[in-house]
C-alpha cells in the first residue's frame, strides 16, 4: 500500500503470514514518511528496523484478536 500524503500512513507493503512462519515482513514502513513526521530530527539507521519491528508486532497482534472474534476483517479496535 503506498503512502497517502497527510493521512499518516507508514505502511509500504506488507506480506501474507509472519517471521516466525518463515515469512518475511520487512519494509513495512517508508523510511522517507518517518524521517517527514520526525521533522528535524537524526534519525539512527538501526531505528527503521526497530520501528518495523513494533509494527509487524501491532499487525500480528491485531490481526490474531480479530481472528478470536471470528473476524477476517482488522479494525481500529483490534489495536
Amino acid at each position: 500500500m503506498p503512502s497517502s500524503p497527510g493521512r499518516g500512513f507508514l505502511f509500504e507493503k506488507v506480506y501474507k503470514g509472519s517471521a516466525r512462519r518463515g515469512f518475511c515482513m520487512a519494509d513495512l514502513i517508508v523510511k522517507a514518511a518517518v524521517k517527514d513526521a520526525l521533522n528535524e530530527m537524526n534519525v539512527a539507521s538501526d531505528f527503521y528496523d526497530a520501528l518495523d519491528g513494533e509494527v509487524q508486532e501491532l499487525l500480528e497482534d491485531a490481526s490474531r484478536r480479530a481472528k478470536e472474534n471470528d473476524r477476517k476483517t482488522v479494525q481500529p479496535r483490534d489495536l
